[in-house]
């Protein structure tokens, strides 16, 4: 801890430097200093075998809290480079959730030809599809970017997910009329060839008035395994739709996700995720969102496919444009005596689970 706060000290100290020398030139440069605030309490069952009910506080429950520096320079010509540094913050500890700057760590250039970015960032996938999760990838509760963390293929978990963030990331966004595209490629860094390790993700959406649709594709590759001459190999696709209507939204997405073993004699991996739900402007201050997941599980043992589904509703009260209170119910049923859990991090301990969870948001 004493290690993130020196250097939060030392990064803050730097960038305001950084803002007052620019504020004295005649370039137009600007530094903004944000972030997002989340907590809340929750009570879930089912937290240990046999049962056993949890009401702890818990950090993110609409959204992860971050904080974090962006900065655009205007280069002249229509060519603006910038830069975003963001991290995690976990307020029920005070501690950081990860690496300092892990969610964002990037510098860039844009212009007429687009936006590039090389460093840390979000995938192409993850920045396409937030806009078909009802929840907006919400920690409490959703499955969009991973399934639920006590997901099992043959005995070992898996979450059939997207992967949200690349290292060593060089990605690419444009847009042409009523398409948006993007790709985003994730180094391997390995002496054993490029594609080694190597992740690659790319998307198109379309939209058009109230309507939008968007297509997706990842492919994360492991090492080649020299018994074989084969690498674990996972894909995912997604497909997306959404339509805006006068104070509400209906979303319906779902993903395909494929994993190839390197080792001989190792089935496939294989899962299907469905959602579908929408969100209602009930006031200017009342917002109400549902959705439904689903996943098909899919070449598994006989008796062993979960099928899990989870059903969430949340209350969202802003209390003016910064800050809302919230309140956030989800319901999630197993097949076959198989273990589920709402969350995408902590594993659950029985074929269902309930989950209820209030908090606040502020940001800044």
């Amino acid at each position: 801890m004493k290690q993130l706060t020196r250097a939060l000290a030392l990064s803050a100290g730097a960038l305001l430097c950084t803002t007052n020398a620019h504020a004295q030139s005649k370039e137009a440069t600007g530094v903004t200093v944000y972030g997002l605030l989340d907590v809340g309490v929750e009570t879930s069952n089912n937290n240990a075998v046999g049962g056993g009910t949890v009401t702890r506080v818990s950090s993110g429950g609409m959204n992860t809290s971050r904080f974090g520096f962006r900065g655009v320079e205007d280069l002249g010509g229509g060519l603006q480079a910038n830069f975003n540094l963001e991290g995690a913050l976990s307020l029920d500890t005070g501690a950081g959730d990860s690496a300092l700057f892990k969610r964002q760590a990037n510098v860039g250039l844009q212009g007429s030809f687009g936006k590039v970015l090389i460093g840390r960032s979000f995938t192409t996938v993850y920045d396409f599809m937030i806009g078909y999760d009802p929840m907006s990838y919400a920690p409490y509760y959703s499955w969009a970017t991973t399934g639920n963390a006590s997901n099992r293929a043959n005995g070992v978990v898996n979450k059939y997910g997207m992967t949200t963030g690349f290292d060593n990331l060089v990605k690419y966004a444009g847009q042409a009329g009523d398409f948006k595209f993007g790709a985003s490629y994730g180094a391997g860094e390995q002496t054993t060839g490029l594609a080694d390790s190597r992740k690659l993700a790319t998307a198109v959406t379309w939209a058009r008035g109230p309507f939008a649709t968007t297509l997706t594709w990842e492919q994360i590759n492991g090492n080649v395994l020299p018994a074989t001459g084969k690498r674990d190999q996972a894909r995912a696709v997604h497909f997306g739709l959404s339509y805006a209507g006068s104070g509400y939204k209906l979303q319906a997405a779902m993903r395909a996700y494929l994993q190839e073993a390197a080792r001989v004699n190792t089935p496939e991996v294989q899962a299907n995720l469905y959602w579908a739900g929408g969100s209602y402007q009930a006031t200017p201050a009342i917002t109400l969102t549902s959705v439904l997941y689903y996943q098909d599980v899919k070449n598994v043992a006989p008796g062993t496919d979960a099928d899990p589904a989870m059903l969430v509703a949340r209350f969202r009260y802003a209390l003016s444009k910064r800050t809302d209170l919230y309140l956030t119910g989800a319901y999630a049923r197993a097949k076959h005596n198989q273990r589920v859990s709402l969350s995408r991090d902590s594993e659950g301990f029985g074929d269902t689970q309930h989950g209820l969870m209030a908090g606040m948001q502020h940001r800044f």
